[in-house]
């Protein structure tokens, strides 16, 4: 049996029977507002939590933005970096501004896969990361979709090799049935979607794991809240026909 890292996210490992098997590679996938961001963020936090070293890969939001909006959770990782527990690589300024002052991992030039690896692999090395987010991944294919499984591939190769499990958050729009890219569900390991529907007037946030390599989980869909301290997700909930429902006792059909 693989060893299993714990996402460390109320309820979510209960449903995961235990949480992700060791170097799998997880494709969060959902649309816009579903809460994929704070998920990863939450996962990296909670392994630093657990002395499990953490990669963010900021792809689509400045490093400093996303500093500021961890912290609004109580998720501070400025001391974790002093202390090389943690590593933001910015793959969002092109070095352009005041990041190449601030920041120590810099991906210059997006369209190359090699220099983005290269980045990745050092930060890996220098901080012996256990725990990689890449937000998201949709970016590095949204002009050449027919590249998105091979792209995928060439990093689960990288973090799977290098002993990391990750999660690659993936862009999909507003009732979008997919997971964000052609084959991509394919070239991972596990997927977990996140959805906000409109039920009787109002939204509602589930989740649903599609797949896990290494483990059996819930297959039933679950309502979750987003709180001023993160994702609680409720593993004794299954969203049905637009309704909540309880489930009853150890039977429940995971």
């Amino acid at each position: 049996m693989p060893r299993r890292v714990k996402t460390g996210i109320p309820g979510m490992d209960e449903i995961l029977h235990g949480g992700i098997p060791e170097r799998n590679v997880v494709l969060l996938s959902g649309g816009p507002g579903t809460g994929k961001t704070i998920f990863s963020q939450q996962f990296l936090w909670n392994g630093l939590q657990m002395d499990e070293p953490g990669i963010y890969v900021a792809l689509e939001e400045h490093p400093v933005q996303v500093r500021q909006n961890m912290a609004q959770f109580g998720w501070d990782v400025k001391k974790y970096e002093e202390e090389g527990l943690f590593a933001m690589i910015d793959a969002f300024t092109a070095g352009i501004g005041k990041s190449k002052e601030y920041e120590k991992y810099i991906v210059h030039d997006l369209t190359d896969l090699r220099e983005f690896i290269d980045v990745l692999r050092q930060a890996i090395k220098d901080i012996k990361a256990k725990r990689v987010v890449i937000d998201s991944v949709t970016t590095l294919y949204i002009n050449k979709p027919a590249m998105a499984r091979s792209i995928i591939l060439q990093l689960k190769r990288v973090l799977a090799g290098t002993g990391c499990t990750s999660i690659f958050v993936s862009q999909i729009s507003v009732g979008e049935r997919g997971f964000g890219g052609p084959g991509v569900e394919h070239g991972v390991d596990g997927i977990i979607r996140l959805d906000l529907d409109e039920i009787d007037g109002e939204l509602k946030r589930s989740l649903i794991v599609w797949k896990m390599r290494g483990t059996s989980h819930s297959l039933r869909r679950h309502p979750f809240d987003i709180t001023d301290k993160g994702i609680i997700v409720y593993p004794n909930k299954v969203l049905k026909r637009g309704k909540v429902l309880e489930l009853g006792g150890e039977g429940n059909g995971y």
